[in-house]
């Protein structure tokens, strides 16, 4: 999917617009067995897979967590969903 950027004369205003869209809309019960890499990878893990959605306690409270799985190691660790809209530490789909 390609990004429409307007052309302008002023250069460097393409990476601009772009860095204005990193702060995407993300919804928690669409995240499930979503997939993520990670900017600057952890070792050798940098593309990871939303294994686990955690639902609150009581139902009438939002979700706050999520479990992500590496897929090089399979390691497992728990996150913020919001976490995921930083562009700068996450980026969608597999890169």
């Amino acid at each position: 999917m390609k990004k429409a950027v307007k052309p302008s004369s002023a250069p460097g205003s393409e990476v601009q617009a772009f860095a204005s869209q990193a702060a995407r809309r993300l919804n928690p019960k669409k995240l499930l067995l979503s997939k993520w890499t990670a900017a600057s990878p952890y070792g050798k893990e940098r593309h990871f897979m939303v294994t686990e959605v955690i639902q609150p306690g009581q139902p009438a409270t939002r979700i706050e967590t999520i479990v992500l799985e590496a897929v090089y190691s399979g390691r497992l660790f728990s996150l913020s969903w919001r976490d995921l809209s930083d562009g700068r530490q996450w980026l969608q789909g597999w890169q």
